[in-house]
This record gives structure tokens, sequence and C-alpha cells, in this order.
């Protein structure tokens, strides 16, 4: 028997106007992404540039809304033309939002509060204050005070859409105490909430004398992660840590007693004190060192990608095993080429466990594989590429006249990331739509142009490729967001000017689509899904 042919749009259209799907809840939204993917990669499809903005503040985006403002004004980018969700009050500079993540209801928890099952922005203020946002009307929900102690700045996923990790900027200390050579013993503080409904896990401090020299610390996967100047990179399990030394358990909105004052956790001035005390050294989960502390855990089974700490040594990866630190068949990856910036390369973030080597003129897409008769051991290879769409030929050659006359021909190589040949700048993964999408750049004349491709995740095969009508500078900063029928792309230009371009679907023809309960009704020859 030959390979099943997949239905067409109409066909899976009429099959599910008549239900024809099994019992299983996830059947329906893949059938309308399955749709939504052969709209998008159908080549009638056009994305249309709807809706231009210049910011003086930076722009951020997700999941289908874009923050302006330091995230005081939200606008839906889900819309024919991108629409004010809401404004926040004007404030002072004590009281603007740092960094926000944008939390969703989990889909197989039920919240004791049907109201919290709309999504939230968790927001961190510059006077630590941590609030959570509606997401669709702006109010605050519900607030916390962290403490005065710190400074807390970052906020980022331990566990994403389940615990996060604020953390504070670094205790240098003050100028004056440096030149004295006055040592800062705590390097910096770690807050650990569980979210919706919010519960304090601890507050740890991260403190010299324990750890040394600390060149900065995170939380991932509850595992704490320690860098240092010279490229180690320790481990530390965040749960064995509050098991064995958190003081004292504290409850968000409880009466506390603490140093000998007694306030509200959570509420000012009192704030959340700092619970988590390591006073010996914790148990280490594992070690590595590598150049810029670059580390990186994944695969099936686990292994990590680091590059050896040497500068000489930039540009090239080792893949190994984390079980036993062996490094994999095939596990030095280093591109030949010769550019400006360097190649990077990262775990797949569509689980399967392949690996993404990105260079100026090639993407490889990398698996592991077990080795024939020795399952212990594992290898590396070439799932498939994406090659850039450029001359083969590399040298150059430059005609001069001497001053008798005589005509000197010189050849020179040009760079991989020469900005007239065709070059990668960046690559992302769309998981709703299991399309790979990459930004290719190149120099015209005296401005930059660039494309959006769509390739198959599965085999790398260019589906379809989209213009961006605006010019594209390489010296500026930009971000390129393909969130289903939808493309965005911010530009960090100088003297802090943010441009936003915004560009949604075009296709022909009359359909009545229904994605995630948006209905998306057509009046006209032209469409535009929203």
């Amino acid at each position: 028997m030959g390979p099943t042919r997949k239905p067409n749009v109409c066909s899976r259209l009429s099959r599910r106007a008549l239900g024809c799907f099994s019992r299983d809840a996830g059947v329906v939204q893949r059938t309308n992404l399955g749709i939504l993917r052969a709209l998008v990669c159908q080549e009638s499809t056009k994305f249309k540039n709807v809706w231009t903005t210049h910011s003086r503040s930076p722009i951020a985006y997700e999941r289908g809304r874009i923050y302006f403002d330091n995230y005081r004004r939200c606008v839906s980018s889900v819309a024919l033309e991108p629409r004010k969700l809401y404004e926040m009050p004007k404030c002072s500079k004590s009281e603007k939002i740092e960094d926000a993540l944008l939390w969703e209801c989990p889909v197989g928890d039920k919240l004791p509060n049907s109201a919290d099952c709309k999504s939230s922005l968790i927001a961190l203020t510059a006077h630590n204050w941590l609030l959570r946002i509606s997401a669709t009307t702006g109010k605050i929900l519900e607030k916390i005070y962290l403490g005065p102690y710190c400074k807390f700045r970052y906020l980022s996923w331990d566990t994403p859409q389940e615990v996060i990790a604020v953390k504070s900027a670094q205790n240098r200390g003050s100028v004056v105490a440096r030149q004295a050579g006055v040592q800062q013993p705590i390097l910096l503080y770690l807050a650990v909430f569980q979210v919706l409904p919010f519960s304090l896990v601890g507050i740890l401090e991260i403190n010299k004398k324990i750890f040394g020299n600390v060149s900065d610390a995170t939380l991932s996967h509850g595992i704490l992660i320690v860098m240092y100047n010279s490229g180690l990179v320790r481990l530390y399990s965040f749960q064995t840590i509050a098991e064995q030394f958190m003081q004292q358990k504290l409850d968000l909105g409880c009466a506390c007693r603490w140093g000998g004052t007694t306030g509200t956790v959570g509420e000012s001035p009192f704030g959340i004190p700092c619970n988590i005390k390591i006073t010996d050294t914790p148990p280490l989960l594992f070690e590595v060192s590598s150049l810029e502390n670059a580390f990186q855990i994944g695969g099936h089974p686990w292994h990590y990608i680091i590059t050896p700490n040497k500068k000489k040594q930039k540009g090239v990866f080792h893949i190994c095993a984390l079980k036993d630190n062996s490094l994999a068949k095939n596990g030095i990856q280093e591109m030949d080429c010769c550019s400006l910036e360097s190649d990077w390369i990262y775990f797949h973030p569509d689980a399967s466990g392949r690996i993404i080597h990105v260079g100026p003129n090639q993407v490889k897409v990398l698996k592991l594989t077990e080795i024939e008769n020795n399952s212990s051991k594992h290898q590396i290879s070439e799932d498939f590429v994406i090659l850039a769409n450029r001359e083969n030929n590399k040298n150059e050659n430059v005609l001069t006249v001497t001053a008798s006359g005589r005509v000197v021909k010189k050849s020179f190589n040009l760079l991989d990331d020469d900005p007239e040949q065709e070059t990668f700048k960046i690559v992302d993964y769309e998981d709703e739509l299991d399309l790979l999408s990459v930004v290719a750049v190149t120099q015209i004349d005296t401005e930059g142009k660039a494309h959006l491709d769509f390739h198959c995740n599965e085999y790398g095969t260019l589906l379809k490729s989209i213009p961006l009508v605006e010019s594209w500078d390489v010296t500026y900063s930009h971000e390129v967001y393909f969130d289903r029928d939808l493309v965005l792309h911010i530009e960090q230009k100088p003297n802090r000017v943010f441009s936003c371009y915004v560009y949604q679907m075009i296709a022909q023809g009359r359909i009545h689509l229904d994605i995630s309960g948006q209905e998306a009704r057509r009046t006209q020859s032209n469409m535009m899904y929203c």
C-alpha cells in the first residue's frame, strides 16, 4: 500500500462540521491547527503589513499581545488591525514595571476561583512589588511586597506556568566599600513562588562564604545553577537546599515574627524575610567548565552541550552524556565558516531530542541516536540541512590598473556572513503549526532586505517564504515572532527608538474558520484571519 494522502482543507472542514472525530479532546484542536498550517503554507496566501508603530520604550510581545510603556499599555494583535486592550494609569519611576511573565490557565488543573482561569500578567515593579494583572483589562488582581533589603529585578520561569523565580540585582557594594576592600557576604537573592494560587516556596540567599566569587545564579526546573567568571558551572538541587536550610516556613498573608519585628508576610513594610540561609556547602549534583558559562541540557537520554573553556575554542561545541560525561560519537560540532558573528547551537524546543546548529549560511538539524550494537553509547548525525540561497563561489576578483597601465587581478575570500550574501539571522520554532521559521537577510545596495521562510520541521522542506517590506539594518537589534497567522517584527534603533511591524495572513476565497474558539467570518474575496 502507498502512503496515505492527507485530506485537503475543504475535506477537513466538512469532516469537522459532521463531527467525524474520535473522543480524544485534542483531536479537534489538532485538526484546526492542521487546517491553519495548510492555509499558511499554500501558494496563494500572502502576509500583509497591517500596522506599524514606534515607541521610546521597549516593546514586548507575548501570545497575541503587544506591550508598550513598560507593560502598562497592551495592544491585541488578534484583530484585523491591532487594537488597544487596556492602558494602566501613569505612575512614578519607582513604580514602573521592570519585568513580566504571561501566565495562562493550566489545562489539567481546576482552580478554586473560576475568575483565576483567565490569563494574567505577573509583573515585577521597581519598588519590589510583585503584581498579578488581568491580561485583558489591566486590573491589578493581587499584590505581594517582596521586601526592602535588596533590589529585585528579574523574573523567570523555574517550571513553566507553575513556578516563578524572582532574582535580585547583584550586590556589588558601594564604590567606596569596594575601594576599601570590604567584601559583600550576600551576592544576590532568589525568591521562589508557586503561581495561582500564589504561595511562597522560599527566598534563598547566595552568599560568598558558601559559593565563592559567583558571577550569576538562576533556577531552572528545580535546579539551582551557579556560574563563575572562570567558566565553571555548578548544579544543585533547590528542593534539597530548601528542605535542609529553610529556617522557618512562611505563608503569604499570615502574621510573622522575624528578627524581633512582627508583620504580615507579603505586605508593606514587612515584606518577605529571607528564610533559606545556607550554612554549609550543599550536595553538588554536577559540575562542568565551559567558555562564557555556555551550558545546556537536553536530548533523549540526557546530554549536555558545552564549549571547551579556551578562547581559541569559540565556535566548537562538545555534546556529552550527562550520566558519565562521555563524548558522543561525532559529538564535536564545528561549523566550517569564516564570519564576524559566531554560530550558535541549542536543543530543539519541540522535545524531539534533536539539536539545531545555526551558522551564517546553513542551519543543521542534528539527531541523537543509539550506536548499533551498543545501546549505552550515542552518536550525532545530520537529520537535515537548510542552506542559504547564495553563490557557491566564495572568491571575488578585483581588477586594478597600475600607473604603467598594467591590469592586475586580485582575488580574496568573502566572509560567510558577508552582507551582500543571504545570511541567516534568526531561527525559531512554531510549536502549534510544527514549522521552523528562518529569517534570512541580504544587503541590496544601501539597505538590507529580509524574508521569513517556513520549513517543515520533520524534513526541512521549504514550504513558504514571506518578504518583509521594511528595510533590515544588520547593526540594529531585531526580534521576529511567528505566531499562527501572525508575523511580528520588533526593531531597536539607536537612541532607544523601537519599531514594531505587524503582518497578518491574507488568503483568497471564502472560508468560515474557528481556531480556539475565535471565529473568523469573511464577507469579501480577500480575507484576513484573526
